[in-house]
């Protein structure tokens, strides 16, 4: 299912970046969580009656945690340099393995703990455009570096929830409680900024790629909620973060973009050490 998740975000964020290009962020994530909330929904609806208070305090959390979490992160990506932005936002990998390690307990042997850093390693060999950024000295001051910071934190204490929430309560109830939420906020931004009307445009223009980013992120989030049911989370979502180098690969092999040679080994680095972490969890 983590492999899945690797796939299904991997190729969900090559549609992302050309749809969010055609429509704009917020349309975007609107028609992701839209498609999402709609697809899930007769799936979930015979246990939404049985959620407890608590279920519903939990995703509530989740929901807020999701929302503000993605919001710093385009906002960093909006007003900082993204060759910055990206390293510091792969760091939610780091930090969701330190959530589950110290709330939940998780205990990993020592193979499965190197497979990590190279996954890691690899991720941020791959998305750094070049080695000078590694030794950037005033990286700090840079813009969009605290935001993204916060976004790191967000989306890493997200993958974490999300990983509690489906282990407690359903993996499919969790998936669809955010993508409803998510609805609702971009909903009244779009009205706000007066954009809502530019929805049934922008399906008729580029239907395509609307479906296609929602498929497949929404597949990758089912995939990685069910994951973390059968797997420790640290490892899910180890598996699951690659798809940051599936989508450097995608953007090599179908938009021909350039990449250095170490951004190659580092995807590769990342995507081998991920098949033999899923092969020692299968």
């Amino acid at each position: 299912m983590a492999l899945l998740a690797l796939l299904g975000w991997g190729f969900g964020d090559f549609l992302i970046q050309k749809t969010t290009r055609l429509v704009g962020s917020w349309r975007a994530l609107f028609w992701i969580a839209l498609l999402g909330a709609v697809v899930i929904f007769p799936f979930v609806i015979k246990d939404i009656p049985y959620l407890k208070v608590s279920d519903l305090v939990l995703l509530g959390v989740l929901s807020v945690v999701v929302v503000l979490g993605s919001l710093f992160n385009f906002e960093a990506l909006r007003r900082g340099k993204m060759v910055i932005v990206e390293p510091i936002i792969s760091l939610e990998l780091p930090i969701t393995i330190g959530l589950s390690v110290f709330f939940l307990r998780e205990r990993l042997e020592l193979i499965p703990w190197i497979l990590i850093a190279l996954v890691f390693i690899g991720i941020i060999l791959a998305i750094t455009k070049h080695h000078t950024h590694w030794f950037y000295h005033r990286r700090v001051l840079e813009k969009g570096v605290i935001l993204a910071c916060i976004g790191a934190v967000g989306t890493a204490l997200s993958s974490f929830l999300i990983g509690v929430s489906s282990q407690n309560i359903s993996p499919l109830i969790t998936v669809w409680f955010v993508d409803i939420i998510i609805v609702l906020v971009c909903g009244f931004y779009l009205l706000y900024s007066k954009q809502f009307k530019e929805l049934g445009k922008d399906l008729k223009k580029y239907k395509w790629s609307i479906i296609g980013q929602s498929f497949f992120d929404n597949l990758g989030w089912v995939a990685f909620a069910t994951a973390t049911t059968l797997i420790p989370i640290s490892i899910a979502i180890t598996i699951s973060e690659s798809y940051v180098a599936l989508a450097v690969l995608l953007g090599f092999f179908i938009n021909r973009e350039k990449l250095q040679k170490y951004q190659l080994v580092g995807a590769a680095l990342a995507i081998i050490s991920v098949i033999v972490l899923a092969g020692i969890y299968q």
